[in-house]
Parts: structure tokens; sequence; C-alpha cells
């Protein structure tokens, strides 16, 4: 296991590359914040992004914000579940060069393949942390389709965001699908024992 630290958006797919399943990252730059609504827009609905998402870090939430004055402000930026979303991966990295995708319970063994192909990675974060990272945003610098509140596009500038690690890199190695495997294994074993 290493430990790196990048920032967001990201340029060269070599910073992508570099990373390994297992690995710790803590991310400087920006996230952009999305959710199930966002994406059915972009992709069922057919719907350009007003963001950029060229080599952006995406993170699956729909965050406590208060409104203060023509801005937001973050008072709690949780994760949410990120296995229902697997549908969105493979265009989001082919369509808009999206580069990471970070939320909880990671990613079943059908995000692998395109994720290997597209030069993306999956970031796995510990459940419960929405207080550590909201202390990790520095500030929501845009918002687009607020009527889609709290699942609308958000732009986190963040600073030392994580630590977080890889689950899924660009290589095909997946944590999931390895801690999966090792625990078919052991209940074959221990079925062999009764």
């Amino acid at each position: 296991m290493a430990t790196h630290e990048v920032t967001f958006p990201i340029t060269d797919e070599a910073e992508i590359l570099k990373l390994r399943a297992g690995d710790e990252v803590t991310v400087q730059g920006h996230i952009i914040g999305i959710r199930d609504r966002t994406q059915i827009r972009i992709f069922d609905e057919g719907v350009e992004p007003p963001m950029d998402l060229r080599g952006a870090f995406l993170l699956h939430t729909a965050p406590g914000v208060r409104k203060v004055g023509d801005k937001y402000e973050p008072v709690c930026i949780g994760t949410t579940t990120s296995a229902r979303m697997v549908r969105f991966t493979e265009p989001l990295g082919a369509q808009y060069g999206v580069r990471a995708i970070c939320g909880k319970g990671g990613f079943p063994d059908e995000a692998i393949e395109p994720m290997r192909a597209l030069g993306m990675i999956y970031f796995a974060i510990v459940g419960g942390a929405a207080a550590l990272e909201t202390t990790q945003i520095e500030e929501i610098e845009e918002v687009a389709w607020e009527e889609l509140m709290p699942e609308c596009l958000w732009k986190f500038r963040v600073r030392d965001f994580g630590p977080l690690t890889v689950g899924i890199d660009a290589h095909g190695n997946s944590l999931y699908h390895d801690v999966q495997a090792a625990a078919h294994e052991k209940l074959k074993e221990l079925y062999a024992r009764l």
C-alpha cells in the first residue's frame, strides 16, 4: 500500500494509473457532488451537465447545506451508497471524461472492466465520516440544477479530503471483488465441515 496526494480535476492520466487498489489517497482541489436524480437527468433525459466533468472526481452525495445570501454553506456533506448508481459509471467516463468516483459501499464487479478500460478509479470512504468530510470542504463554489435540491450538481473546493482508499483501480483490481471471493471460499470451508 502506498500513500498519495492527488489534485482534481486531473489532466494527466498517469495520475490515476499510479494508484493501486488498497492505496491511501488525500485529495486537493475540486470535487463534484452528484447523485441519482442528477445522473438520471443527464443520461435518461439527455440533458448536458452544466459543469465540466473532464478529469473530475465525483462524490455520491446529497449534502445538507444552508443558504446564506446567494451562497451555500456546508452543514453536513456525507456520502451515499454507490451500488445503485453503477449503471452511470461507463457513460460518465466515456462521454464526459470522469476519472474518479467516491461513495459508500463500493461498486459491484460490473464496474471493474469499464473503469479499467476508461482509466477510472473508485475511492472508498468510511461511512459515518460526514462530520470529518464537511471540515475538509473549504467552499461550495457552484451549484447547478437547484430545483433538484439536494441532488443538484455541487462544486466543492477541498483541502486534504480523506484519507480515501482506492477500492477499484484503473488496472482491473477491486478490493470488493477480493473480499467477496475470500468470503465465498471461507463459506465453502465452513460448509465442508458440517
